[in-house]
């Protein structure tokens, strides 16, 4: 096997094998389109009376509390 030749697939593994990892990093931090929907309900817990339920606010969480 030629020097250049073996260069040049050493090259094409390593860059193949960087944009496969990129990729499957992007794809696990998105979210599909046809799941945005359950991730917006898992954020904000919806009553059964349609009103979100506001889980950041408690009375410990004001700046003029202590």
């Amino acid at each position: 096997m030629n020097r250049n030749r073996r260069i040049f697939i050493i090259v094409f593994i390593t860059f193949t094998a960087i944009v496969i990892f990129f990729a499957i990093d992007m794809a696990s931090r998105t979210t599909a389109p046809w799941n945005k929907r359950r991730e917006v309900e898992r954020a904000l817990p919806i009553q059964r009376d349609g009103t979100a339920i506001d889980t950041a606010v408690t009375d410990d969480d004001t700046l003029l509390s202590r």
